[in-house]
């Protein structure tokens, strides 16, 4: 570390006994018969601190003899205009000079050093204090407190504070205002509550100092019991008081409070104002905080550059560009015009208000003079409005030039979506010690989950030291992405056990778990009753997370009833409502919701046609679909995806208009992906189309050569035309690619707990009593008039071969058991990973007429619901 001269003569100064002791004072030049203390000023009824600091170092020059008075005054001179260097070499040369310094000087050159943040300079001093025998003063005691605080010397600080021999109420509120000042806001109570049970009555900087800390801490029970203290001692009318107080509640959300406070202020300086205009900003009230910015102006008082910064978050907050623009010119006539916090709260009025070019050129008016402060502001402005790549080469702008990112650079520049670049920043967030941070773990591990790569996530999740709920839920987001009920489960209760409240969020992201296919039906019950008893239901996340749920859960009627329910719905509702019906088929249910939609002027967006088009899909409804297809487009001007194109080939093809379908595909924008040429593929077997569907199957393998689902399904396409020669053929080539097909699997949940079935399966521990059941089944089933479509099995094999393969299907078996293991009236939730077969349909709607059972089947496509010999889909799926 290189010093500088004013360091470097200090410490060879105050290293150097001998250099001192053969020092002539220099005030003995005038008389050399004089000694240090004879001197005399030749001005005494000077009052240096009364005057200008220019015309005091005139002054102090022509005294011809300067004692320790006149050098403490100049000193406090220097330390009162912040000229840290003067006042070092100030203090240099009365060492020089042979003056022993007193109790005044060291106390004031600990606040040279406190106000210059030296901590270097600041222990020599301390060392200095501890020879000259003035350690147990107090004024010296407080200042060294003081001093190591400001320099983030906690530890140190209060070792200087517990070895004082005399405190004073100046000592404890040093000591009080160093741990707020570091951010141990928690340990300032214990402090003040210790403080007056030791006998020292608080003073109002005492009172506001404590008050502060409490307002960061958001301890609002705490500050109240303070409130009521600052009434007993009598500094309810303390302008520094009263403005902490008003922060304490505008923190706390309590903003009548503390505009009753702000109104019963006599008399209010520009901190009370700034205070107030502060409490509207935080707690979202724009436009009163304009109202209290004008009344300040009214009430003559001086904006000073924290009101300007905060007026201008409330236009950032309500996007007016024409504010913006207002207020950079009045900041420009009240000569802020080069102050940081003003440009930064400019340049992000103007990110928000996506002018980025004008944005960019208050950035490079700083001249070299950027902070952290302001790169991040940049950084995040440019992510906000899509421009990544200039975010991203800003930040490599901002390290070449030597500023180092802190904590809101890195959340903000791990929002950038892209593998190799998420792991880089990661290298460096371990390099600079944030990885342990929870701001920035929080936002690695949400980079890892939106990139899907949960075990790094999960890695980063454990390394966080104090994990707030926001990292909780977070993780929690992550599983439920992923699929992962069960660890999803484990964290919510995890953090239930350390303590942590959840809230709507954490609620919402262990809800949206619950809605994965594995998910056990009676886990998102269980969540739901915990929202309820902890007063969270009515949080819109958590209602819209609920009627996802049920909806993909097949309970249709329980997502519609919690629907119904919520008093506030955003899109995610609609949509989800949307989506659930058209997914159970019910297509007019869906339709009746878009339309409610419209009627409410709800603003629809591309997810939402999505809904509409599959509902319409999913029930035949063609001219429909291309009907909200084209208002789409023309009147609610969403520009189509791959998706919407999807949905439609997927309307056609089902339809088996194969031509409009390959119509749609040739108009397409974009190429097609693989989904829609399985969708065509699909269709091409269910209608016997060889040609289109040997087409769809070359495009879909040269697309997802390892995918399983275009082999099988060509072969059965072969297969249903009686080309049993392709379909071997098909099948070797399978083989020679090491693509094995995705075996059939049906699940069933039964007293909390998920049993699998393979077709043919015979690993359960009833399988006796399941086929004994299925035999059963088919009888009766015969005796109904039901014959076995064998035309679903695609083996060159016997027809009785054939009826058996079908028997053993998976969902035939997880049906049989849910009927031996559960009563009468409860429904059978089944789910299958691959598409139902037609035989399997007609089975089961027999089934749910023979034994009366309400039967709820997921597959690959659709829900369908079974009862009374009826299937929801009304065969069309």
């Amino acid at each position: 570390m290189t010093l500088n001269p004013s360091l470097r003569l200090l410490t060879k100064t105050l290293t150097n006994p001998f250099l001192r002791l053969a020092r002539r004072p220099f005030h003995c030049l005038a008389n050399p018969h004089l000694q240090s203390h004879d001197a005399i000023s030749l001005h005494p009824k000077v009052p240096f601190w009364d005057t200008d600091p220019c015309i005091a170092q005139k002054l102090f020059d022509q005294t011809p003899l300067r004692g320790l008075k006149q050098q403490n005054q100049l000193l406090f001179h220097y330390s009162r205009n912040d000229q840290a260097q003067e006042a070092l070499h100030l203090f240099v040369s009365l060492y020089r000079s042979g003056l022993l310094p007193d109790e005044l000087t060291m106390s004031c050159i600990l606040k040279v050093c406190a106000g210059s943040f030296d901590w270097t300079v600041g222990e020599l001093v301390h060392c200095q204090c501890v020879k000259c025998g003035l350690i147990q003063h107090v004024s010296v005691g407080t200042s060294l407190v003081d001093m190591y605080m400001k320099t983030e010397c906690v530890r140190d600080g209060r070792r200087v504070f517990d070895e004082m021999g005399d405190r004073n109420v100046v000592s404890w509120t040093s000591l009080l205002t160093g741990y707020s000042w570091n951010g141990f806001h928690d340990h300032v109570w214990e402090l003040f509550c210790q403080m007056q049970a030791e006998g020292y009555l608080p003073n109002q900087y005492t009172v506001s100092t404590v008050i502060a800390a409490l307002a960061n801490e958001g301890v609002v029970a705490v500050g109240i019991q303070i409130h009521a203290l600052v009434v007993k001692h009598g500094f309810e009318a303390v302008r520094p008081v009263c403005n902490s107080l008003i922060s304490l509640y505008s923190k706390s959300g309590m903003l009548r409070d503390a505009r009753a406070i702000f109104d019963d202020m006599e008399i209010k300086d520009p901190v009370s104002w700034n205070s107030m205009i502060a409490a509207h900003v935080i707690n979202g009230h724009d436009l009163e905080a304009f109202e209290t910015f004008n009344k300040m102006q009214l009430d003559g008082a001086k904006p000073t550059h924290m009101t300007f910064a905060s007026v201008i978050k409330s236009c950032a907050s309500l996007k007016e560009l024409g504010l913006v623009r207002m207020l950079h010119c009045r900041a420009l006539k009240s000569g802020f015009s080069s102050h940081q916090s003003i440009l930064t709260a400019l340049m992000v009025a103007l990110s928000r208000c996506k002018e980025m070019d004008d944005a960019f050129s208050l950035f490079s008016l700083m001249q070299g003079g950027q902070s952290v402060v302001s790169w991040t502001a940049m950084i995040s402005g440019y992510l906000q409005n899509g421009g990544t790549n200039q975010a991203v080469n800003l930040f490599s702008q901002m390290r070449r030039e030597g500023v180092k990112p802190n904590h809101f650079t890195y959340s903000a520049i791990l929002t950038v979506q892209h593998t190799v670049f998420v792991s880089e920043i990661h290298a460096e967030v371990i390099k600079t010690n944030y990885e342990k941070s929870s701001s920035v773990g929080t936002a690695l591990l949400d980079a890892y989950v939106k990139i899907g790569n949960i075990s790094d996530a999960t890695e980063v999740f454990d390394v966080i030291d104090e994990k707030d709920i926001i990292a909780w839920s977070a993780m929690l987001a992550g599983y439920a992405q992923a699929g992962e009920t069960e660890a999803a489960a484990k964290i919510f209760h995890q953090l239930t056990r350390e303590g942590i409240k959840p809230n709507e969020f954490t609620f919402s992201s262990i809800i949206n778990a619950c809605a994965a296919p594995t998910a056990s039906v009676e886990q998102g019950k269980q969540f739901h009753a915990y929202a309820i008893k902890t007063r969270l239901i009515n949080a819109l996340c958590v209602n819209s997370a609920l009627v996802t749920m049920y909806a993909k859960r097949g309970n249709i009627d329980s997502a519609n009833e919690v629907f119904k329910r919520q008093k506030e719905r955003d899109l995610v509702s609609w949509n989800s409502m949307i989506s659930g019906y058209a997914q159970h088929g019910q297509a007019n249910k869906a339709l009746e919701v878009f339309e409610e939609m419209q009627k409410q002027n709800m603003e629809v967006d591309a997810v939402t046609f999505i809904g509409v088009i599959s509902a319409c899909t999913h029930a035949g409804l063609v001219e429909k679909g291309q009907n909200y297809f084209d208002a789409m487009i023309n009147d609610h001007y969403v520009n189509p995806t791959m998706e919407h194109y999807s949905c439609m080939v997927d309307l056609y093809s089902r339809a088996g208009m194969l031509d409009k379908a390959m119509d749609i595909i040739n108009r397409m924008p974009f190429p097609p992906g693989a989904t829609v040429w399985r969708t065509v593929l699909a269709a091409s077997r269910v209608h016997r189309d060889l040609e289109l569907g040997k087409l769809a199957a070359e495009k879909l393998i040269s697309l997802q050569p390892q995918d399983s689902a275009a082999y099988v399904l060509l072969s059965n396409l072969y297969a249903a035309a009686g080309n049993w020669q392709e379909r071997v053929n098909v099948r070797k080539l399978m083989d020679k690619r090491k693509v094995k097909k995705e075996p059939g699997y049906s699940w069933i949940e039964v007293k909390n707990k998920t049993y699998s079935f393979l077709a043919g399966d015979s690993s359960h521990p009833l399988s006796d009593h399941i086929y004994a059941k299925l035999s059963e089944l088919s009888t009766r089933l015969r005796d109904a008039g039901y014959h076995p479509d064998t035309n679903y099995v695609f083996h060159d094999i016997e027809d009785e071969q054939k009826e058996t393969i079908l028997s053993h299907h998976s969902e035939r078996l997880a049906i049989s058991f849910g009927l031996i293991a559960t009563l009468p009236e409860i429904p059978i939730h089944i789910v299958k990973n691959l598409r139902v077969c037609g035989d399997c349909h007609n089975f089961i709607k027999l089934v749910s007429l023979i034994e009366q059972r309400y039967i709820v089947v997921r597959d690959s496509n659709r829900f369908h619901h079974f009862k009374g010999g009826l299937c929801s889909c009304g065969d069309y799926w």
